[in-house]
């Protein structure tokens, strides 16, 4: 199992600017792999979105950033669960935390 976290983003994003000096770490720290997908990206953005779009099909409900996090993300993948929005480290952390704990059960 090759667990991942994918971070889409804008390059017009304070939020997820802000979250860019902690986010990598906290998921690597997990055993996560990290893949950044800026939406302006649009070789990155085309390989990872119909993850993006199958959790979001018309893009209306998602946050900014949104890490999806998901299994195989690189050929059939299963989506986990998800984090969106702006958190501050320790919030993040348990968020992702808990995605990767509702699996285990």
């Amino acid at each position: 199992m090759q667990l991942a976290v994918i971070k889409f983003s804008s390059e017009d994003c304070g939020i997820c600017h802000k979250m860019s000096f902690y986010d990598q770490k906290v998921a690597e720290e997990l055993g996560l792999q990290f893949i950044d997908v800026k939406m302006q990206d649009t070789a990155t953005y085309r390989k990872y979105r119909k993850i993006l779009l199958n959790q979001y099909p018309d893009k209306s409900e998602m946050g900014w950033p949104t890490y999806i996090v998901c299994d195989s993300p690189e050929g059939e993948f299963q989506i986990l669960g998800e984090v969106k929005g702006g958190h501050p480290k320790g919030e993040f952390r348990s968020r992702l935390q808990a995605v990767l704990n509702s699996e285990e059960k």
